[in-house]
């Protein structure tokens, strides 16, 4: 645990400063709040650095936008699954896309992220609550989320938030998980999103998202 305090203490000052870029990137517009969506699509089982550079590679191309499964699947090759992955994209997208314009922030209600999260879980496929809680926090509505990838709950079990790794996330032991996770972050005084990034940090020796 001290290690982990001192490593919040070096990089504190970076990871809130990530954590604010996420909130400005909400304030861009719809296309790009769209393109962070597909990112958190592509990223279970997958690098998320590498997905990271198969959507930008697709916004350049203007296929995120407006390309069929066939054409968008090539470009996901660090992605598993890079034809079904595709079909989310498109998929998701006939949601926000109407007139060939994007309205994905209507579907976010500010003043109920939680609410939201199990919107995006019911509606979008491809996305469950580690996904939605990711693009959530990626366009800044990440406090009180928790992001229950594989990574996350190694750390949780090695300190001992969780006794063990489920083998699968309903909905309920995902709730539980976040709510045990949630105690222990008032417990160190390390906010749910700021922990996440620590965590990444802590392992790959960069902050992302």
């Amino acid at each position: 645990m001290k290690s982990l305090l001192e490593h919040y203490k070096k990089n504190k000052v970076s990871i809130k400063n990530r954590l604010r870029d996420f909130e400005d990137s909400y304030k861009k517009d719809d296309k790009h709040v769209f393109s962070e969506l597909c990112f958190c699509l592509l990223t279970p089982q997958a690098e998320a650095v590498e997905c990271d550079k198969a959507i930008k590679e697709l916004k350049k191309t203007g296929l995120l936008f407006d390309g069929e499964p066939s054409a968008i699947s090539p470009y996901l090759k660090a992605a598993r699954f890079l034809n079904k992955k595709a079909e989310f994209i498109v998929n998701a997208r006939s949601l926000f896309k109407k007139n060939g314009c994007f309205r994905i922030k209507d579907s976010i209600d500010e003043k109920d992220i939680l609410k939201t999260r199990e919107w995006l879980v019911e509606n979008i496929k491809g996305i469950g609550y580690k996904e939605a809680s990711h693009f959530l926090r990626n366009i800044g509505f990440g406090k009180g989320l928790a992001i229950l990838d594989v990574h996350i709950l190694k750390n949780l079990k090695a300190y001992g938030v969780i006794k063990k790794i489920p083998k699968s996330l309903t909905k309920k032991e995902y709730l539980r998980i976040e709510s045990k996770l949630r105690d222990f972050c008032d417990k160190i005084k390390i906010p749910m999103d700021e922990l996440d990034l620590l965590f990444w940090s802590r392992e790959t020796g960069f902050i992302f998202k």
